[in-house]
């Protein structure tokens, strides 16, 4: 890959607790975000000064949208957290990877301690011909961008 030419964003993979999720078809929300102190101050002059500092990172959500397949781990994962509610032995790792044209990883978001929050079936319509999608949505405690 030269030097100033941007990542094919169609080139990605995700690993739930290091076994590959198949079928992803994308993912949404990736955003690393932390909270913003603001300290009033009054400088030596008697001026009041509104400082701003970096806080703690925020945890958040991603969504992955995939084919409905006979895949059982992204499937037995999201059972395990909305429908028989053990959310804290379904907390995983989730590790999304882009990669170059090559297939190499060059970029990995890191996303900590897991879970599935939401899940959203296919839509059903009589006469289409499209493949059915699921999608859900992901809480993690805390991400990592490498």
């Amino acid at each position: 890959m030269a030097q100033g030419d941007t990542l094919a964003t169609h080139r990605f993979g995700v690993q739930l607790g290091g076994i590959t999720v198949e079928s992803v078809k994308e993912i949404s929300g990736l955003v690393v975000e932390q909270d913003v102190v603001e300290n009033m101050q009054v400088s030596a002059q008697g001026k009041a000064m509104n400082k701003k500092q970096p806080g703690s990172h925020k945890g958040g959500e991603v969504t992955i949208t995939r084919g409905m397949d006979k895949s059982p781990e992204f499937s037995d994962w999201i059972k395990k957290t909305l429908f028989d509610g053990d959310v804290d032995s379904a907390r995983q790792n989730l590790t999304i990877e882009i990669m170059d044209p090559k297939g190499d990883v060059v970029r990995r978001m890191q996303l900590f301690d897991a879970w599935v929050s939401k899940w959203e079936g296919p839509n059903l319509t009589a006469g289409q011909s499209a493949g059915a999608e699921e999608k859900a949505t992901i809480t993690f405690e805390r991400i990592e961008v490498e």
